[in-house]
């Protein structure tokens, strides 16, 4: 590490040329390095204890005494995942070397058991989404596009479908675009007695196929084919089956008359009944439905919309007992509150109120209920808790910040991440009263010794419509409010989304102060935690309203005395880097720069559940996809702007062409421009490109800006 890097005091007031081509990616990642978090986390049964991975060992920790320690498993490879079997008395584990990712989520790998205390032995290769069955006697897994169910006494294996097939049929597993929007690979449920498996079915035979140019360093490419359904286009057919594992035989589960729609969220009750999603294709109606034991299929919970109801997630609903159940919904009061229900006579009250937004149940203690919210600020997670019945509200959280909270079974303890933009991560143990324990981690002292960054500010503007937003800045090392500093706006704005927030975090952009550059961040209209007004008012013109508001914050900080309005510049990754382009294009030549990473450049390249439910069906909604396209708007791009595209040629998200038909169409219009392609590289410019990329950003916005 530079010497730089350890005279933290000095560099506070050193001159801008001290700082010149001083900073690297490298330095970023290292000091992001010493941001400390406790991995592996899983809360034992007894509620007292929670492992965690440490290496190549398994390591049992007390919540109340950290000289209260055991090894439960030591291995010759280091974990990539571990999970108990329901009695906790055996492991199943993956070795990290063997894990080869298929998509963002997905990936196969090796798999081992071991008795606890004892030693793995391999038991599936390259296999996915292995799970133990409840009563321990068998693993189930997918393989090949089928479901098995592996007999751990007798090491043998049996198939649970037989008609998987690549790009056709898809058992247990879901497919592309379920794994990207819903954010789940494992399809299949097992019963709480380990009778009975309810797995979902992917048709995707008529679904599109696309294909993905792959290079590597091959004399002969090859094309990747798979399934992608781009908007208005055949999504994959979902069908609900039950696998009795006694006869081996399936049934069907009633899912309703259309075929398109969304069916995921496959769980059992604690009632023993089995309960799943099932989401409209327009995505503006939202159904939990419960399959009783007598096989009767009926909706205990629905949500509408006039626009559309947030994607909803494992999280959307949590069971409290084996009638009563939480659901976390925004349309009732325009914010996302908790409600109770009952499968049986509906909604029985509110449990939260307000104009703030809860961001996530953290767990439930009998008749109370442990939830993050922003009650203290949008730019905040603090934890409080509140009974069932909406009674008896409690703060436990004293520092405003960012946290986030792991619990213990039974919420007796809980682990508690700490944080803020001035604090890198402090790790905790709470009782449940919120009484401290011990503190396990605290990075502020290491991260201090590997680097000073530049503080963020938290501020507000109001645009010339009236509407105020959020924003931070971080001023250069050496700051004097009689000179011009350039700046580099960075934001995301997708739909929901949420860029300014009060934690600590450190990317490229953080080497520019250091160069004597001003870094801001907006948060427009679109983005998330200001409730549901200021969030949908984007719907079916998705890219206007953002726009709108990048150059009105880019004109806002023109106006500064302290700003060379002559060099600002803008930058973003995927829909970032759709926002990137458009104010380049649309700016009129009020930004000198812009960097787009990976950028949509037309909604109708995007997948299904993503577009539609933020810009409505193609079919019906031309404008809406071509208005804002960045490819309507290329003869736009000013003379004085420079513009660096950047993709990677295997992103299975954004796909290459967006940038290709980009460039076809700013050639046609004879604008000059900068490309830089990472071959064989994925949205998030892995597996090799990550540091290079950034590197690149940090070189071209001081040469450029």
């Amino acid at each position: 590490m530079k010497k730089l890097f350890l005279t933290a005091v000095a560099i506070l007031f050193a001159t801008v040329a001290t700082f010149a081509s001083t900073i690297k990616y490298e330095d970023i990642v290292e000091c992001r390095a010493a941001n400390g978090a406790i991995y592996g986390v899983r809360s034992m049964a007894d509620g007292e204890h929670f492992t965690i991975i440490k290496g190549k060992q398994i390591v049992r920790c007390s919540y109340a005494d950290r000289a209260d320690s055991l090894v439960l498993f030591e291995g010759d490879f280091r974990i990539g995942s571990y999970a108990f079997s329901a009695d906790e008395k055996q492991i199943l584990l993956t070795d990290a070397k063997s894990v080869k990712p298929i998509y963002r989520h997905s990936a196969t790998a090796d798999y081992y058991l071991a008795d606890v205390g004892g030693k793995a032995q391999k038991v599936l290769e390259q296999v996915r989404d292995v799970e133990f069955s409840a009563d321990g006697r068998h693993l189930v897994y997918a393989q090949s596009n089928n479901l098995h169910l592996y007999d751990i006494t007798s090491a043998k294996s049996k198939a649970m479908t037989s008609d998987g097939e690549w790009n056709k049929i898809i058992n247990g597993t879901s497919d592309w675009v379920y794994e990207e929007e819903y954010g789940f690979t494992k399809g299949y449920a097992i019963s709480p007695d380990g009778a009975k498996i309810a797995y979902l079915r992917f048709d995707e035979s008529k679904v599109p196929t696309f294909e993905m140019m792959r290079y590597d360093d091959k004399l002969y490419n090859k094309a990747y084919s798979f399934k992608y359904p781009k908007a208005g286009d055949a999504n994959s057919v979902v069908t609900l089956h039950l696998y009795d594992v006694a006869s081996g035989r399936s049934e069907q589960v009633a899912t309703g008359e259309s075929s398109d729609q969304y069916i995921f969220n496959v769980v059992w009750t604690p009632a023993g009944e089995l309960s799943f999603y099932r989401v409209n294709r327009l995505q503006n109606h939202f159904e939990v439905l419960l399959r009783d034991k007598s096989g009767v299929v009926r909706t205990i919970y629905e949500e509408k919309s006039p626009t559309y109801v947030e994607r909803p997630s494992a999280s959307t609903i949590r069971f409290v007992d084996g009638e009563r159940f939480i659901v976390s919904e925004e349309t009732t009061a325009g914010y996302n509150h908790l409600y109770l229900h009952s499968t049986k006579r509906g909604r029985l009250n509110a449990i939260t109120s307000g104009r703030w937004e809860v961001t996530s149940v953290v767990g439930i203690d009998k008749n109370r209920l442990y939830y993050l919210s922003t009650e203290r600020s949008p730019l905040s997670r603090d934890l409080y808790s509140v009974g069932l019945n909406g009674k008896g509200k409690r703060l436990h959280t004293a520092e405003q910040g960012f946290h986030s909270v792991q619990p213990s079974v039974g919420m007796r303890y809980y682990l508690l991440t700490s944080t803020s933009a001035t604090m890198p991560n402090v790790v905790t143990v709470h009782r449940k009263s919120g009484e401290v324990v011990d503190t396990l981690v605290d990075s502020r002292t290491k991260a201090a010794e590997r680097g000073v960054w530049a503080k963020r500010e938290f501020k507000t503007f109001v645009t010339e419509r009236g509407d105020t937003l959020n924003y931070y800045i971080q001023l250069p090392f050496g700051f004097d409010k009689s000179k011009r500093y350039p700046v580099l706006l960075t934001q995301y704005s997708g739909p929901g989304s949420q860029s300014v927030r009060n934690r600590w975090s450190l990317d490229w952009e953080d080497a520019l102060p250091h160069e004597g550059y001003i870094v801001a961040c907006c948060d427009g209209r679109g983005t998330g935690f200001r409730g549901e007004k200021f969030k949908k008012c984007t719907y079916a013109d998705l890219g206007r309203r953002e726009v709108e508001d990048q150059i009105s914050f880019a004109r806002f900080l023109a106006r500064q005395e302290f700003v060379d309005a002559e060099r600002i510049g803008i930058y973003g990754w995927s829909f970032g880097g759709f926002m990137a382009l458009n104010c380049a294009l649309h700016g009129e030549g009020l930004f000198r720069m812009a960097i787009a990473v990976a950028p949509v450049t037309s909604w109708r390249y995007y997948d299904t559940i993503y577009t539609e439910i933020y810009n409505g069906l193609p079919q019906d909604n031309p404008k809406g996809y071509d208005d804002n396209s960045p490819l309507s708007h290329a003869k736009k791009l000013a003379d004085r702007t420079k513009l660096l595209i950047i993709h990677g040629t295997a992103d299975d998200n954004v796909h290459f062409q967006n940038s290709m038909e980009m460039c076809r169409r700013l050639n046609a219009a004879g604008k000059h421009y900068d490309m830089m392609v990472y071959p064989d590289q994925n949205h998030s410019m892995r597996p090799t490109a990550t540091t290079h990329v950034r590197q690149k950003m940090i070189d071209y916005t001081l040469q450029n800006l």
